[in-house]
């Protein structure tokens, strides 16, 4: 089912060596018992320095785990699949596409149904190279995210010229079914005489409240038809 947004929540990866097993790389004379280890301990370490690992504690070699691991959403990208990093930026990219299918793909790196639903939405896009795919990152985009009222992740946005706005819906791999239909029910070929309508007045207006977007957008007039 779709992960509800948990932004309090982290993700912690345990170094890999902290999974093996407690006599792994353990001097002989730590398997001994009682005195007899006593005995082993001094003569095998008195007069020895003893060394320590500083370079990175457990705590920073779990960031850098949750680093690599969280580059998930980077990889697999398709020609027709952009990035947006503003809110300005989203409305340009629906006026900009005319006619052709928007889907706008709401995501955060930490959520684990976007995670796993990502390589199919990447297939998906390269098999409808026509459509355009809009990804935006949640946590980077929280307040314009917030306005567009996405309460939960995956979410997908569909748009299309004119009409603006034709469906949304949170979809996760096992429901991926829900994600086809509505791309072959919207995606087909189509040719309108009225100007891209881009975000609904609604979306438009919060964005406009939080200050997302500006209020004298050269882009108003089309968004607002």
């Amino acid at each position: 089912m779709a992960s509800s947004l948990n932004l309090k929540s982290v993700v912690v990866c345990v170094p890999e060596n902290m999974h093996r097993s407690k006599t792994d790389h353990c001097p002989s004379s730590m398997r001994l018992s009682g005195k007899a280890r006593s005995r082993a301990l001094s003569a095998e370490f008195i007069g020895q320095p003893i060394m320590m690992n500083t370079k990175t504690s457990i705590h920073e070699e779990a960031s850098i785990c949750i680093s690599r691991s969280m580059q998930w959403w980077k990889k697999n990208l398709k020609p027709n699949m952009i990035e947006i990093h503003s809110a300005q930026e989203l409305l340009n990219s629906l006026i900009g596409a005319g006619d052709a299918l928007v889907v706008v793909d709401f995501y955060s790196p930490a959520c684990g149904g976007c995670k796993t639903l990502h390589p199919k939405i990447c297939q998906i896009a390269e098999m409808h190279p026509n459509a355009i795919f809009l990804k935006v990152n949640y946590d980077e985009l929280k307040t314009m995210c917030q306005a567009l009222q996405i309460h939960v992740l995956p979410f997908f946005r569909f748009y299309r010229g004119a009409e603006g706005q034709v469906c949304g819906f949170s979809c996760t791999n096992a429901t991926i079914n829900k994600f086809k239909r509505a791309l072959s029910k919207h995606g087909n070929e189509r040719c309108s005489l009225r100007p891209p309508k881009g975000l609904d007045e609604l979306e438009s207006t919060n964005l406009v409240s939080t200050s997302q977007i500006s209020l004298h957008s050269p882009l108003e007039d089309l968004v607002l038809i």
